[in-house]
């Protein structure tokens, strides 16, 4: 291996293709590739988790803060729900987990918004008001 994976991670990483590509098994850097794939899962974990707290942050401004409602605030609901589709669509396996990561979105969710409405974190919910389907199916202009 002519690369190190400490010293240019993406001149590894192109060197890592060709070597699958022409089937020399035997000159992979193995461990280095299964932590990299490892890590690939973990961050689409992450992004999806990132959106739906910021699609929670926005629901619980809505409902707390009704006198600050916004059109930015209806685009970045929006946004996120399209962008947590995505993420979903492009990664089904996750949605097996989705209460796990609604709990740990919602988590985030509380403290971003105790923040940027400057209410304190007791003054939202312990547990999220809503389920999956239902901060995906949420339409600001109804309500």
């Amino acid at each position: 291996m002519s690369t190190h994976y400490d010293q240019d991670t993406y001149a590894w990483a192109l060197e890592q293709a060709t070597l699958l590509r022409s089937g020399k098994l035997d000159q992979l850097d193995v461990e280095h590739l299964a932590e990299e794939i490892e890590s690939m899962g973990k961050s689409e974990r992450r992004a999806l988790i990132s959106q739906l707290a910021r699609l929670l942050m926005h629901l619980l401004k809505w409902e707390y803060q009704p006198e600050r409602r916004s059109r930015s605030w209806r685009l970045t609901i929006q946004d996120a729900q399209v962008k947590a589709s995505r993420l979903l669509a492009d990664n089904p396996s996750l949605k097996a987990t989705l209460p796990e990561l609604m709990a740990s979105a919602y988590d985030d969710a509380r403290r971003a918004a105790a923040i940027e409405t400057d209410m304190e974190p007791d003054a939202f919910p312990d547990t999220c008001l809503y389920s999956f389907d239902e901060a995906m199916a949420f339409k600001p202009d109804t309500h």
